[in-house]
């Protein structure tokens, strides 16, 4: 094998591994499956026979109602909770939260691979940063996904968020 073949043929063993590694990542940080946006409690329990009633739900603008939770899940080096949210007996809304807290970057390892994620799956992002916290978010057809990292070492936490997308017109700013 002459030595220009041999590179040849580790670059496309390469590609293939850093394929099968985004793939991964990707599914990583996708809805669960057989979750989508719009579907009924009911729905979510048959897609999900783990997520369970919150005692206390969480409450959002909008009527949003966090009154179901999944398991824990590893994602981008950190521990998310997963919280799904109802308004008008549809799923709106499903946000993986994970504190960061006591990390030495608060969370900004992990805001990093979830931002290279969404721009491999959605493109680029719509991205706001300050010096305390991170932003980026895409749309995708009916949904936006947004992520969000807040670097404060008291309240350091990372967020994933997918919402249905609602469009509002110029009267109603």
């Amino acid at each position: 094998m002459s030595i220009p073949s041999f590179f040849s043929s580790v670059a496309r063993l390469f590609g293939a591994g850093a394929l099968c590694l985004a793939s991964l990542a990707a599914q990583a940080q996708a809805l669960p499956p057989g979750v989508r946006l719009g579907m009924s409690a009911d729905e979510l329990r048959a897609a999900l026979p783990s997520a369970e009633r919150v005692a206390r739900p969480q409450r959002l603008a909008g009527g949003l109602l966090g009154s179901w939770h999944g398991a824990p899940q590893a994602l981008a080096g950190l521990v998310f909770e997963p919280t799904f949210f109802f308004a008008d007996a549809q799923l709106r809304r499903v946000e993986y939260a994970a504190s960061a807290q006591g990390l030495p970057d608060g969370g900004g390892a992990a805001f990093a691979e979830l931002l290279q994620w969404g721009r491999g799956v959605f493109g680029a992002e719509l991205a706001a940063n300050d010096p305390g916290s991170a932003y980026a978010a895409w749309s995708s057809g009916e949904m936006d996904v947004y992520v969000q990292r807040v670097g404060d070492p008291r309240r350091a936490s990372v967020r994933l968020v997918y919402k249905q997308r609602q469009l509002r017109d110029g009267s109603e700013l």
